[in-house]
């Protein structure tokens, strides 16, 4: 199985290729020149393993939650590429993507669940809970939500293990208070993490053809409000 990720949601830009069990990744921390990076890292993957497109299984990218212009970026960039050679995409949550990223750097924190979270602005964040178990499925529905509400949450429900958080939308002052055993606020998304969790929906049949990727913005009214300035335009 050969599936090519990329990823430009928040704050990063990265491309991997995961071929047989092995992963291959170019990964650049950068807020900005996303379209002008993203084909020479494509490139650069591809012939580090000796691959064409036309030899993949298929893509995978971050559906979101993320920043409106990162996920427009790398979606458009996959659906070009997929449409390109007639390959499905497996669509992946950006927060489940965080989440392994986490896991992989914090080993310690082993089978606990973690909280992913990244700064939605105007003082809310989107975030989600994942297990070792489901790591494509949050225990609580992914949402965008302020601090507090966040924090409410989680003291409601009742956790069977300590629970970590991830992500730099921890950052907020409101979320000391939220029951967690440790953070790291410098996770950030990688390609291959979206590759890993691509495989096994890949095998459940969740990919789509180019024409059907949508990105979950979660904030629905603020996305519409965008779309209709650059309609405007």
């Amino acid at each position: 199985m050969k599936i090519l990720a990329l990823d430009t949601t928040s704050g990063a830009c990265s491309v991997a290729l995961y071929s047989d069990g092995q992963t291959t990744e170019r990964f650049v921390q950068a807020e900005r020149d996303y379209t002008r990076r993203l084909l020479p890292m494509v490139d650069e993957v591809l012939a580090d393993v000796g691959l064409t497109l036309k030899e993949l299984d298929a893509f995978a990218v971050s559906r979101g939650p993320g920043s409106f212009t990162g996920l427009r970026i790398a979606i458009s960039c996959v659906q070009g590429l997929a449409f390109s050679v007639d390959r499905p995409v497996v669509p992946v949550s950006s927060l489940a993507a965080l989440a392994l990223g986490a896991r992989r750097a914090h080993p310690e924190w082993k089978d606990a669940p973690i909280v992913s979270m990244l700064d939605a602005r105007m003082q809310q964040v989107y975030w989600g809970v994942y297990s070792v178990d489901s790591p494509n499925c949050s225990q609580l529905p992914e949402a965008v939500q302020n601090p507090e509400k966040v924090v409410m949450s989680l003291k409601e429900t009742e956790w069977s293990r300590p629970i970590y958080g991830a992500g730099p939308g921890w950052h907020y002052e409101a979320l000391s208070g939220a029951q967690v055993n440790g953070v790291d606020l410098d996770i950030m998304i990688h390609a291959r993490d979206i590759a890993q969790l691509a495989v096994p929906l890949w095998q459940e049949g969740t990919a789509v053809i180019a024409e059907e990727l949508e990105p979950a913005y979660l904030r629905n009214e603020v996305t519409w409000q965008k779309r209709q300035k650059i309609r405007s335009k």
